[in-house]
C-alpha cells in the first residue's frame, strides 16, 4: 500500500512511536482446549440428539475467506465446505470435509482432510470425506432422532442475525433478487432427505454461549483493542485540510495489517464535514476543509474477534466553539455510560447515569440518554439480545452521538469495553478523547510534519 508523500513523514514517526511490541504482534490463536470447552459447553445445553453446522462455501469477491462465525466458535476450522456433528450425549465431534480434486489442491493448497494430524489437533472424534455425511445421519438415527440446527440468520464479521435479516429483506423488495436464506434451504433439504427427524434450532443455545468470553477470547480482544486504537490514533495525526478521507483509511488499514489483523472487521467510515452526520456514511471519498470535523469509525478483525472504536477530531486540530459544545456533551454521555458498566447494571441503570451527569455538569443533554450498545465479539455487533443485566465476561461498544446536519457537525464516540468483577476495563482507551489530549496529539503531528519538510527542503538545496 503506498501513501501519498505528504503523509509519508508523519507517518512514518508514527508509526516507529506506536509500534507494537513483539508480545503484541505475536498472533495468540486458540488451543484445542478452547474449541473442546465450547462444544461440550453446547452438547450440556442441548442435552439430546446431534447439533449440525454448515461451514461458509466460498470467500466474498475481493477478499480473503473468513469462516462462518457459529461454525468457527465450535471448531476453528478455516476450510471450505465442512460441515461439523456434535452428539450431544457424548460429546463426540465429527468433521466432514469435501475430497478436493488435484486442480484444486494445486491452485489452493490441500485441506486439511490430508493432515493426520488433524483429528488430534481438534479434538475430533473422526474426520470423514463429506459425501458421507447424510449415510452417517441415517445410520445413526436411533442416536439423532432429534437435530439442531440453525435455523436463524448466520451473523457476519459486521453484522448480527437480526441486521442480517433486515438486509435480507431490504434486497428482497426487487423481486428478482428474492431467493431463501441459505440456512432455510439447508434446513428444507435436511428435512427432505431425513424427515422423521425432530429439527429444532440451536440458535438461542450458541448466543448464549457466544455473549460471555473466555479467557483466550479477552487476550485477544485487549490486542485487537489496543491495535485498533492505535490505527485511528495514526489516522488522526495524519488529518490535516486537503486530505481525502480514504488516505486515513489507508493509515488505519495499513496499521492493522502490520499488526497480524486480517483486515478491517467492519467497513470503515471516515465522514468529515456533511459526512460526519452520516451514521453509515462509508464511501470516504471526500477532501476534506479547514474547519470540518472527520469521524472515524474503526476496528480490525484479529482472529476471528472484531474491535470498534470511534473518534470525532478537527481536521486542523484546533475544536472551534461549536464543536467543542457538542463534544464535550457527547463525552459526558459516554463516560457516564461507562461508569454503569459493571456486572447487575441494567438500561435503567445507564439511562439514570447519564442524568445524573448531565445534571452534575449542567449540560443540556440536546436529547442524548444513555444507551446499553451493543455486544461486540466474533461479529462487531455480536450475537445476543438487548436489555440482559450485564455479566462478567460480556463485552460491548458504547456509543453516543448527536448530529447537527445544518451546521455539519457530527459527533460520535465510541469505545468497546469488557465487563470485569468491579466495572468494565475499556479495551480501546490508547486512543485520546480529550479535546486537550487530541489538540496537543495534532498540534505534534503538524510540527513534526513541518520539522520534516524544512528537513527535506534543505536536503534537495544541498543536492
Amino acid at each position: 500500500m503506498r501513501f501519498p508523500k505528504r503523509l509519508m513523514p508523519v507517518l512514518a514517526v508514527a508509526l516507529l512511536a506506536a509500534a507494537p511490541s513483539a508480545a503484541l504482534a505475536q498472533r495468540a490463536g486458540y488451543t484445542k482446549e478452547e474449541f473442546v470447552r465450547r462444544r461440550a459447553a453446547l452438547a450440556d445445553r442441548t442435552r439430546e440428539g446431534m447439533i449440525v453446522l454448515f461451514g461458509d462455501s466460498m470467500p466474498q469477491p475481493g477478499s480473503h475467506f473468513r469462516q462462518d462465525n457459529d461454525f468457527f466458535y465450535l471448531c476453528g476450522v478455516e476450510d471450505l465446505n465442512a460441515i461439523l456433528v456434535l452428539n450431544a450425549r457424548t460429546k463426540e465431534a465429527h468433521l466432514f470435509l469435501p475430497r478436493m480434486l488435484t486442480r484444486e489442491e494445486m491452485q489452493d493448497g490441500s485441506s486439511i482432510l490430508r493432515d493426520p494430524r488433524t483429528r488430534e489437533n481438534l479434538g475430533l472424534a473422526n474426520i470423514y470425506d463429506q459425501a458421507y455425511f447424510d449415510e452417517f445421519v441415517a445410520r445413526n438415527a436411533a442416536s439423532f432422532a432429534v437435530t439442531w440446527l440453525r435455523l436463524g440468520p448466520a451473523d457476519t464479521s459486521e453484522y448480527d442475525r437480526a441486521e442480517m435479516a433486515s438486509l435480507a429483506g431490504r434486497k428482497d423488495r426487487l423481486h428478482y433478487n428474492a431467493a431463501p436464506l441459505i440456512n432455510d434451504y439447508r434446513a428444507l433439504r435436511f428435512r427432505e432427505r431425513h424427515p422423521a427427524f425432530d429439527i429444532r434450532d440451536v440458535t438461542p443455545h450458541l448466543d448464549a454461549l457466544r455473549q460471555i468470553k473466555s479467557a483466550e477470547e479477552i487476550a485477544i480482544l485487549r490486542r485487537d483493542g489496543w491495535l485498533s486504537a492505535e490505527a485511528v490514533k495514526l489516522a488522526m495525526a495524519a488529518s490535516r485540510p486537503g486530505v481525502f478521507e480514504y488516505e486515513l483509511e489507508a493509515v488505519a488499514l495499513q496499521t492493522i495489517l502490520m499488526g497480524g489483523a486480517r483486515g478491517p472487521a467492519a467497513a470503515p467510515i471516515v465522514g468529515s464535514g456533511p459526512n460526519s452526520c452520516l451514521p453509515r456514511y462509508d464511501k470516504n471519498m471526500r477532501r476534506m476543509g479547514d474547519g470540518d470535523l472527520v469521524l472515524m469509525d474503526f476496528g480490525a478483525d484479529l482472529d476471528h474477534l472484531g474491535m470498534a472504536v470511534t473518534r470525532t477530531w478537527p481536521v486542523n486540530g484546533k475544536f472551534t466553539k461549536d464543536q467543542r459544545e457538542i463534544y464535550e456533551i457527547v463525552l459526558a454521555v459516554e463516560k457516564a455510560c461507562l461508569e454503569a458498566y459493571r456486572p447487575g447494571g441494567t438500561q435503567e441503570d445507564v439511562t439514570r447515569a447519564v442524568d445524573r451527569a448531565m445534571k452534575k455538569k449542567n449540560l443540556n443533554s440536546r436529547g442524548l440518554v444513555g444507551d446499553m450498545g451493543h455486544f461486540v465479539g466474533l461479529s462487531v455487533h455480536d450475537v445476543g439480545p438487548k436489555g440482559q443485566a450485564f455479566r462478567e465476561g460480556m463485552v460491548f461498544a458504547v456509543e453516543p452521538a448527536l448530529y447537527i446536519g445544518e451546521k455539519n457537525l457530527g459527533v460520535r464516540i465510541e469505545d468497546t469495553v469488557l465487563i470485569t468483577r468491579n466495572g468494565c476495563e475499556v479495551l480501546t482507551k490508547s486512543v485520546p478523547k480529550e479535546i486537550d489530549e487530541i489538540e496537543k496529539l495534532m498540534a505534534a503531528a503538524f510540527l513534526r510534519k513541518a520539522a520534516s519538510e524544512t528537513n527535506l527542503s534543505k536536503t534537495r538545496g544541498i543536492l
